[in-house]
């Protein structure tokens, strides 16, 4: 058997690998190790899903997991991931469960789980859980009568949740009219809201979810809609998030999209200038783009990097007392507000160095050129030789040579599949092209 847990929590093909079985179970182990009985207070669990079908069966399996195991729910409803984070530590909760598969296409779901404090779990914790799955240590006892665990909603969660958003704000969004793509994910409701709240115009789209439509050609994942209606609408900019909202890419007036680098550019210059931006550090992965080091570096703003995946940026953030960490894709994590990435909080810190500074986001986002980027994706018979291979050593280092300071080049084996991904940047596309074809070719000799 595999590892169950992936990067980002369990996920999978709903009713058919995620099934409400290995959904009861999960919950079942985390409450073994998140929460074991003998702790002495009744322990509790924050519950909460984005608003694919699916997600109502398997909120269902994860509640009877959680109070056979005599844990108490308290069920959020449909929220965003940073949302069940967030509530997870002002409840005082032993842990959180949140049932979404993120940017994923509907079918899919997911189940993410979050320690007291709303934090995600480190691996050793998820190989635990995964233990108590396997039956290594016997099956854990259940309670009956008043030891089973009890449910109740939480009627004060978006409010709860908004109120936090807001109270992170320090200038009005007054006279800003921005358009939110809400992927008819869980940011349908509280992603308007928050936006209005902190006086912003608001202009909804993909904003009805009725189980079925998350991220369907919307979203995060498909700019044309937002951007198309940016223009129809003459908004100052669009703010596009997924089916959970971790993420928040943005769209400019004039419907150019800036994207997860441009964003943290942005956000480190404005930290930076107030003082807030700890030791004067960026934390993002390697495929963030050359050309925000080379902004960064221009503003004396050092870049920790690290391997792609966000988990891996929030470990260096926690490691390094860090305040500003994200990724290209738009997944940004401001560790002073959450213990996550959060997209909704990302758009309304984007807006208020809009209206603090007074200043379009185009001429905000000029502070980084993106420099053309190539991928390309080598299949190989086995991704471990590639990487020992001193062929490809040499030909990657020949190929640094030739760009100096003005480009980059990554070797990366895919987590899942007998890939290699070469990635080049340099300052004229053509170039890009010719030594990524060049580097592929090696590649997929060995």
């Amino acid at each position: 058997m595999g590892r169950l847990f992936g990067t980002d929590g369990v996920r999978g093909l709903a009713n058919a690998e995620l099934t409400v079985e290995l959904a009861l179970r999960l919950a079942g182990g985390a409450a073994a190790v998140l929460a074991p009985a003998n702790s002495g207070q009744r322990p509790v669990a924050v519950v909460g899903r984005d608003p694919r079908a699916s997600g109502e069966m398997l909120e269902a399996a994860v509640t009877a997991g959680l109070t056979a195991a005599g844990v108490d729910v308290l069920s959020v409803g449909v929220q965003p991931t940073p949302a069940v984070a967030y509530l997870t530590a002002a409840y005082g909760a032993d842990l959180g469960v949140m049932i979404s598969a993120s940017h994923n296409p509907m079918p899919d779901n997911g189940i993410k789980i979050f320690a007291a404090g709303g934090h995600k779990l480190e691996d050793s914790v998820e190989d635990r859980i995964e233990a108590v799955l396997q039956g290594e240590n016997g099956s854990p006892a259940r309670p009956t009568g008043a030891g089973i665990g009890r449910v109740r909603v939480a009627e004060d969660a978006v409010d709860r949740y908004l109120a936090h958003l807001v109270s992170t704000m320090h200038h009005p969004l007054t006279g800003l009219t921005v358009v939110v793509d809400c992927a008819h994910g869980a940011a349908s409701r509280v992603g308007p809201e928050a936006y209005e709240a902190a006086g912003a115009t608001v202009i909804a789209i993909g904003a009805e979810p009725d189980g079925l439509n998350i991220n369907l050609d919307c979203g995060s994942t498909h700019l044309e809609g937002l951007q198309k209606a940016v223009l129809e609408h003459g908004a100052d900019l669009g703010l596009a998030h997924d089916g959970d909202a971790d993420r928040c890419l943005a769209v400019d007036a004039s419907g150019a999209v800036v994207d997860g680098d441009a964003i943290m550019a942005i956000l480190a210059l404005s930290m930076s200038e107030a003082g807030e931006l700890h030791d004067n550090t960026l934390v993002t992965t390697v495929m963030s783009n050359l050309g925000l080091h080379l902004a960064m570096r221009e503003a004396s703003i050092e870049v920790r990097t690290v391997g792609v995946g966000d988990r891996y940026v929030l470990e260096e953030l926690r490691r390094g007392g860090f305040s500003l960490g994200g990724e290209q894709s738009g997944h940004i994590v401001l560790p002073a507000h959450g213990t996550t990435g959060d997209g909704v909080l990302t758009g309304l810190r984007l807006m208020e160095r809009m209206s603090s500074t007074g200043r379009s986001l185009a001429e905000l986002a000029a502070v980084m050129t993106t420099l053309p980027q190539v991928l390309v994706n080598v299949r190989v018979s086995d991704k471990a030789a590639v990487a020992s291979d001193p062929t490809v050593a040499n030909a990657v280092a020949d190929a640094e040579r030739e760009l100096g300071e003005t480009g980059r080049v990554l070797l990366r084996p895919s987590g899942t599949e007998q890939l290699v991904r070469v990635m080049v940047e340099a300052a004229d596309d053509n170039h890009a092209r010719r030594l990524a074809d060049r580097l592929a070719d090696v590649v997929a000799a060995v």
